[in-house]
């Protein structure tokens, strides 16, 4: 999930710009910080909940992995990719992805490392993610796939990965949608103690780091309870059924998921030290670099780890054209709790 020395440095701050409701945005009146204008195009309001899966999962060798990924909408529309986060998958874009094929678009939604179909080409690969390992991966996979530039949209894990992409391989962003704001860890801060509120919030990070976290982990049936009870704690408002989280637990049974996860959260809190190859990569994101292209940033109102205000707090990183949107009544898992807002963003980030 999000990086907690970003929502620690926010704390304290007044509410600001009053949350956007759900009817506001599905006729544009959107609360955003910026110049620009919202977009003409609107993008029809549906039920979330209202597609319950993807067409074939399409297999394709990308740098280190073999990467699983959903494909929507034309061959040679403009390319959006989507990126889900931790306890998530592909399918917390169920409902996007078709949204945005109707607008045009070819809609890439790729499972990242550990998850689902994704797997390591070699078993002698290690298991790790770093930050920056996981946005090579999505590099890769734009070269594999012949796509050059494109739009990236996404939430948790997948902000921080587009927001990497964004600001060492800018050439390749379109435009950037990304939920939390900016999420690229700063290890160095991240080891200094937080105040309780938040270290409270991230609880999981601690038990991750114990070896009662560990044995959960490496154990599908405890590993799948613990996610789904991160869920309901991060959107308390979002009523899922056993269905829905039934199809993307299945991403949970990948056999690198205990180790692809445990790595990421152990790694941030400097319990474990990155892969050489990563290293020069890493140190480009330690200085926190500025993000230059054209974004639209989210903040999810019931979700526990947006910090109050309106996006202040990391207004600084963002030099280029820029909105920001606080969405009420929506958690942790936006684009899959508010399917056409989040489309929405995606369409308007591709006008800024």
């Amino acid at each position: 999930m999000i990086n907690r020395r970003t929502f620690t440095r926010a704390v304290g701050l007044s509410t600001g710009a009053a949350a956007v409701s759900l009817s506001a945005l599905q006729t544009n009146a959107f609360a955003a910080t910026g110049s620009a204008e919202p977009s003409s195009a609107t993008v029809p309001t549906v039920t979330p909940g209202t597609h319950t899966g993807f067409g074939t999962i399409k297999q394709v060798k990308a740098g280190l992995l073999d990467i699983g990924y959903a494909e929507d909408g034309p061959a040679h529309g403009p390319v959006v990719l989507l990126l889900h986060g931790w306890p998530y998958d592909i399918h917390s874009f169920v409902d996007v992805a078709p949204l945005l094929a109707d607008q045009g678009y070819r809609v890439i939604v790729p499972h990242l490392r550990g998850h689902g179909s994704t797997r390591f080409l070699s078993p002698h690969t290690p298991r790790t993610a770093e930050q920056s390992a996981i946005a090579l991966d999505i590099v890769a996979l734009m070269d594999a796939l012949k796509i050059h530039k494109a739009t990236l949209a996404g939430f948790d894990w997948g902000s921080r990965t587009a927001d990497i992409i964004a600001a060492l391989w800018p050439e390749r962003v379109k435009s950037l949608v990304s939920t939390s704001g900016y999420l690229i860890t700063d290890r160095k801060a991240q080891l200094m103690p937080a105040i309780p509120a938040v270290e409270h919030n991230w609880w999981y990070q601690w038990y991750f780091a114990t070896e009662r976290g560990k044995e959960t982990m490496e154990d599908v049936d405890k590993r799948i309870a613990l996610c789904r009870f991160v869920w309901t704690l991060v959107s308390p408002n979002w009523n899922f059924d056993d269905a829905t989280f039934a199809r993307t637990a299945e991403a949970f049974k990948n056999p690198d998921y205990a180790a692809v996860v445990l790595y990421n959260y152990r790694w941030r809190i400097g319990l474990l030290e990155g892969e050489p190859r990563y290293d020069r990569f890493e140190k480009l994101l330690a200085a926190q670099p500025s993000i230059g292209v054209p974004t639209i940033t989210l903040d999810a109102a019931l979700d526990p780890f947006t910090p109050p205000g309106d996006g202040s707090a990391y207004r600084g990183h963002f030099t280029g054209a820029y909105e920001h949107r606080t969405i009420a009544d929506i958690g942790h898992n936006l684009p899959q709790e508010a399917p056409s807002v989040f489309a929405q963003a995606v369409v308007d980030a591709d006008r800024l």
